[in-house]
């Protein structure tokens, strides 16, 4: 994936938010609840459609179909793969546990997480393929008729091994690497259909507060490393230019104090194959770690993609400091290797979220007009002096 030669590329992180009938399907499919298969594929196709065109319109260079079919990122897979079963109640993140009242009220405005946690009970195995099928269908559709470039998410192994817990295999790295074979089918299918795939992988800081919060940060980092190798072995078939991995301490709004450091985790991140790296650099427990960046040495063929606009916060960023933040990292890594970003997903789970549909397409129109004001200037400076 490579960022534009004459000025600063746009894209997000992939979920947008799903209309009501969208949520409705969804809802009553992971309930178990009745409904109509082929209406379920035709509103999915037609949402795909319109999410693209949006995305179109408000500007943006590199587009999604906003993880439409999908109830999240991170459990979908347990509707493709064998091996997972039941409901286990979630692990409360470590900042929220001493704010109860907090996590009511964010639950009253947000929406309740209503999708089930699996556990892996048995051997991972692919078990369903037509889902990835007609999502791709639909989003090379879309793409086609509105003339965009386009990625697809996918769950790391790491991430579906931090949201369903081990019950079956020896080990976590056992655990991790049988979904990883598993999914590579998944992230193989998505890049031969000529479309850029992007890895999901917050188990590479989230986790560290949430699934795995009962480790040391030694046992982390650790547990981190191997789940780095364990994606790069899956990804072993795919050029890491048409890949992207996104990194995130959570797309939810909370103390995060408790979040793991980017310099922790960075040297873990940078081994991940994906030439492009989306990254959380807007909101405020890691906005001041652009600077970290300043002393890395970067492989030549990676791409920085940091995240200039919140996606927990229904303020709509100024045009002009998204183009300052983004002349931040121009200074350290060139106009030409950079990719303005989003810090996180707006439908991360399907129905649930405090941004309102209509604030998240505003906000990603700031990102585009903050990005050409950035791409102008950076451009004036380049020009010789007369």
């Amino acid at each position: 994936m490579s960022a534009g030669a004459d000025r600063i590329a746009t894209t997000h992180v992939g979920s947008l938010p799903r209309g009501a009938a969208v949520v409705d399907m969804l809802s009553k499919k992971e309930q178990g609840e009745p409904y109509d298969a082929a209406q379920f594929d035709q509103t999915m196709r037609a949402a795909v459609h319109e999410v693209v065109l949006r995305q179109r319109d408000t500007g943006l260079d590199i587009v999604s179909d906003g993880e439409t079919s999908k109830i999240s990122y991170a459990t979908y897979v347990k509707d493709r793969l064998s091996g997972f079963s039941g409901d286990r109640p979630r692990q409360v993140a470590l900042d929220l546990k001493d704010f109860p009242e907090f996590r009511t009220k964010m639950a009253v405005f947000a929406g309740a997480q209503s999708f089930k946690r699996a556990c892996c009970t048995g051997p991972i195995q692919v078990t369903e393929r037509e889902s990835l099928r007609k999502d791709i269908a639909n989003l090379k559709d879309a793409a086609m008729a509105h003339a965009a470039a386009a990625f697809m998410n996918a769950a790391s192994p790491g991430v579906v091994c931090a949201f369903q817990p081990n019950e079956y295999y020896p080990s976590h790295e056992a655990y991790v690497e049988a979904v990883a074979e598993a999914m590579r089918e998944e992230y193989e299918a998505i890049v031969a259909a000529g479309l850029t795939l992007q890895i999901d992988c917050p188990d590479l800081a989230m986790a560290r507060h949430t699934g795995f919060q009962d480790l040391t940060e030694s046992e982390f980092l650790k547990r981190a490393a191997h789940q780095v190798e364990a994606l790069n072995h899956a990804l072993r078939n795919i050029p890491a230019e048409k890949l992207r991995m996104h990194v995130c301490w959570g797309n939810y709004e909370g103390p995060h104090n408790y979040d793991i450091a980017l310099e922790r985790i960075l040297p873990l991140v940078l081994r991940a194959k994906p030439a492009a790296i989306l990254f959380e650099a807007a909101n405020p427990r890691h906005a001041h770690e652009w600077m970290i960046w300043r002393d890395v040495k970067l492989d030549d063929g990676k791409v920085l993609v940091p995240g200039v606009i919140t996606s927990t916060s229904n303020y709509v960023e100024h045009p002009e400091w998204i183009a300052q933040r983004l002349e931040q990292f121009a200074s350290i890594v060139g106009r030409e290797r950079l990719i303005a970003g989003t810090d996180c997903g707006f439908g991360t789970f399907a129905g649930i979220g405090k941004i309102d549909p209509q604030i998240a397409y505003l906000k990603l129109r700031a990102l585009v007009e903050g990005a050409a004001r950035a791409s102008e200037r950076l451009w004036r400076r380049r020009q010789p002096s007369h």
